[in-house]
């Protein structure tokens, strides 16, 4: 349940980007991705419940709490729950939540265990977020640098996420925290703005006004982003450092969960820097419940 938290971010990232406020059909989107988002976890623990049964044999599978024919109904029933609400929202955003429920299954049954199960897993964020933009606004080329950027974090968290039952080598997490000052910079860096800063020219105001005049909705949003970066930086860096020391088991998996829980301020600032100030607000008042339930429940 905790990490259920991450995923209407995603839909609401996807539909600022498009430049559109949420409206029912992001709603839609959100429902979709949840029962998507669910699906893969049901599926997961029925494809790895031999594997959990010897490393993990207090998950539901192994412990005889749930039977794996439970669990594969409750999978198949959610991927079609996904795809019914897709199909409500309109042909555009069905277009893109099939290719995600067959990414989460594909990952799932075989992909994850090959050298492209990071980008699968990364894929499937990305896709998620177009998701929110495909229902909106019937359209996801405006939403493709965000969904990049999302994928690319996923991608590195998943790496991590790898090496957490046994411990490993410390290059995953090393990657994982170059990965998270890169995505950082990138996200606060204003659009069109060099990699090496803004020119003389440009910045004094972010369209390059000739008056030096900014709207205050402009100013808002880029302390938003930035705060919401900054947020993002500070919830994976410290984690990732430590599994980075001391790749054990505990300190991996407490990575992935920083890692997990980081992607909520990401999507954060992913909206606030498309000027979804409200929904960025409402993203980031979903970490705390996350985090909340996390101390119940492993977010892993």
């Amino acid at each position: 349940m905790p990490a259920l938290f991450s995923v209407p971010g995603d839909a609401l990232a996807g539909t600022a980007a498009a430049g559109a406020r949420p409206d029912r059909r992001t709603l839609l989107a959100i429902g979709s991705s949840l029962c998507l988002y669910e699906a893969g976890m049901a599926l997961n623990d029925w494809a790895d419940r031999d594997v959990d049964a010897v490393e993990r044999p207090h998950r539901p599978l192994p412990s005889g709490r749930i039977r794996p024919a439970a669990a594969l109904t409750a999978a198949c029933a959610l991927t079609a729950a996904g795809l019914a609400l897709a199909a409500r929202a309109g042909r555009p955003a069905l277009t893109v939540a099939a290719p995600l429920a067959a990414t989460v299954w594909a990952y799932d049954l075989g992909v994850k265990h090959t050298p492209a199960g990071p980008v699968a897993m990364g894929a499937a964020r990305g896709l998620d977020l177009l998701l929110g933009a495909a229902a909106t606004t019937g359209r996801t080329a405006r939403a493709l640098p965000s969904a990049a950027l999302l994928g690319t974090h996923t991608v590195a968290v998943t790496t991590v996420s790898r090496q957490e039952a046994r411990g490993g080598s410390p290059l995953a997490p090393l990657a994982a925290l170059a990965t998270t000052a890169l995505l950082t910079r990138a996200v606060t860096r204003r659009p069109g703005e060099p990699a090496s800063g803004p020119s003389p020219a440009t910045a004094l105001t972010p369209a390059g006004s000739r008056t030096g005049r900014r709207h205050p909705a402009d100013a808002t949003a880029e302390l938003l982003t930035a705060a919401c970066a900054a947020t993002y930086a500070a919830s994976a860096a410290r984690p990732y450092f430590h599994a980075a020391l001391n790749p054990s088991p505990p300190l991996t998996q407490r990575a992935v969960g920083a890692g997990i829980r980081a992607t909520i301020p990401l999507q954060a600032a992913l909206t606030a820097r498309s000027r979804g100030t409200a929904a960025a607000l409402l993203i980031t008042a979903l970490a705390p419940l996350g985090a909340k339930f996390a101390k119940k429940v492993s977010v892993t």
